[in-house]
């Protein structure tokens, strides 16, 4: 079986203080073997990235960009080895593992103009012959801890800015499937980085601990669930690292009378069961305005479902695979059998499918629960899976007080024609990410991603520009050069212009 180690100053590594299998999700067998790194080599590797810093920060900022050019045209050259390793460890089918891919070279797309992102600020007589400017600096060495929902897109959100900035990073995969992550990070080395700038720690809790309470780590990126990420977030800030850390969500739609409804059943479905519902924008609730329009949305939606195909990464006709492991299979049909304890309707059970040839896989077909109400146990927490829920309302008001009083405010989304209900919408309700008539509004990477309330901690989003006032500190200069022949007794009142 194939171990997968740590990049460590540019050479795959195998210390373990453990190992651990990695499964194939759609087959249920354990295909590799995960390196648990010991805590020397944590150590190792950022004096490593400390040592590596200083000439790294020095280079200018258009060479660091023309490496992130090369970067993203070796991504794109071994776009097919990247997606195969998110289908076999993952289980994304793999048009949605390029779709993944591709948003992630966005983000390296966008660093490119680090040269432009990094100029700072000139001002020139801010006094008499007195200049004033500031500079974007690099932190130091940054680590960065990402989800197994997206093994290459989320670290592509960190790195590429972090790095463009003249930082050193070190990233930490998820256990659950880490060959992608460690795979596109060896591209760097091709790409001309410099050995031990960009490094790979394998492991579980003991080497986020680690990475967390080391003083060689100036900051700490995290994408994944809401209580590991107040867990991320506590511990960063305690030891005096900048910290940004994106937790869990739980999306809602609108769906308004107004709406041209068979194209919102066609959004949602998509929105709802792409990628087994494992992602942080998933649409997973659908808060319908009206009796009428409820019970005409469920016998819509009900036969789009009965036709969905649920198999394996590889055959690019089915629409979604397996959940990442059968600890969650066994979590998300019990959010499902926790809502029909409590009273919703099933309209589609997708506990326990039937996919030929994969009966030991980690499947769940496409479920669809109605008349959800907000005391129950599956509306209030994250399902992670392909599942959708509706909850009827009566007024358009009624479901944004609903949305507003989720613990959640990732994202969220309106179908409507009626202009003025939208803008009303989007300026009041207390969600981070809103669409209009777009049922995943992910930004692009030349903006940044990020929610509110308990699905971020920190004051600044993902990516895009936020991406570089938290990769850097702003220093910011005042100088003159006074004459030789004057001399200047000393000024004791406060200086002004």
């Amino acid at each position: 079986m194939e171990n997968i180690g740590h990049l460590i100053n540019g050479k795959l590594r195998e210390d373990n203080a453990g190992t651990q299998p990695v499964y194939n999700p759609a087959t249920g067998e354990a295909i590799r073997e995960l390196m648990l790194a010991p805590d020397d080599l944590v150590n190792e590797a950022v004096d490593i990235a400390n040592a590596a810093f200083q000439s790294w920060r020095d280079q200018p900022a258009i060479k660091r960009a023309r490496i992130m050019f090369k970067y993203k045209q070796l991504l794109e050259e071994n776009k097919d080895e990247i997606c195969r390793l998110i289908g076999e460890e993952h289980g994304k089918i793999a048009h949605d593992a390029a779709g993944e891919l591709q948003r992630g070279i966005e983000n390296v797309e966008y660093a490119c103009a680090a040269a432009e992102l990094l100029k700072g600020e000139y001002s020139k007589n801010v006094g008499p012959s007195i200049d004033s400017w500031s500079e974007h600096q690099p932190l130091g060495v940054v680590a960065g801890i990402t989800p197994f929902n997206f093994p290459a897109m989320v670290p592509l959100w960190m790195f590429p800015m972090a790095l463009v900035c003249g930082n050193c990073f070190i990233l930490k995969p998820s256990e659950k499937d880490p060959s992608t992550s460690l795979f596109i990070a060896m591209l760097l080395k091709e790409a001309g980085l410099p050995d031990g700038v960009m490094q790979v720690l394998q492991g579980g809790k003991s080497v986020v601990d680690g990475l967390l309470t080391h003083k060689g780590i100036e900051a700490v990126s995290f994408v994944g669930s809401t209580p590991i990420a107040k867990y991320i977030y506590e511990q960063a800030t305690q030891n005096g690292k900048r910290c940004q850390a994106l937790g869990g969500a739980k999306n809602h739609a609108i769906v308004m009378p107004d709406c041209d409804l068979e194209n919102a059943a066609n959004q949602l479905v998509g929105a709802a069961y792409g990628s087994s519902g494992e992602r942080c924008m998933a649409l997973s609730v659908a808060v319908v305005v009206g009796q009428e329009t409820a019970d005409s949305l469920a016998a819509m939606l009900k036969p789009k479902l009965d036709e969905l195909r649920v198999g394996a990464f590889y055959d690019n006709d089915n629409d979604f695979g397996p959940v990442i492991s059968r600890e969650h299979k066994e979590k998300v049909n019990g959010y499902i059998s926790s809502a029909e304890s409590d009273g919703a309707i099933l309209v589609v059970d997708g506990r326990n499918p039937e996919v030929e040839g994969y009966e030991s896989g980690y499947f769940v077909g496409p479920t669809l629960i109605d008349n959800v109400l907000p005391n129950m146990t599956s509306y209030q927490e994250e399902i992670f899976g392909p599942v959708m829920q509706i909850v009827r309302v009566d007024s358009m008001q009624e479901a944004m007080t609903l949305i507003d009083n989720h613990e959640y405010g990732n994202g969220t989304c309106i179908f409507t024609r009626d202009g003025e209900a939208a803008r009303y919408f989007s300026d009041n309700i207390k969600v981070g990410m809103v669409g209009i008539n777009v049922p995943l509004p992910v930004p692009v990477a030349y903006h940044s991603f990020g929610g509110w309330k308990q699905s971020l901690f920190g004051d600044l989003h993902a990516y895009g520009p936020d991406s570089v006032k938290f990769y850097t500190r702003r220093k910011t200069i005042t100088q003159r050069w006074p004459s030789a022949n004057v001399r200047e007794g000393a000024v004791f009142s406060m200086p002004t212009l």
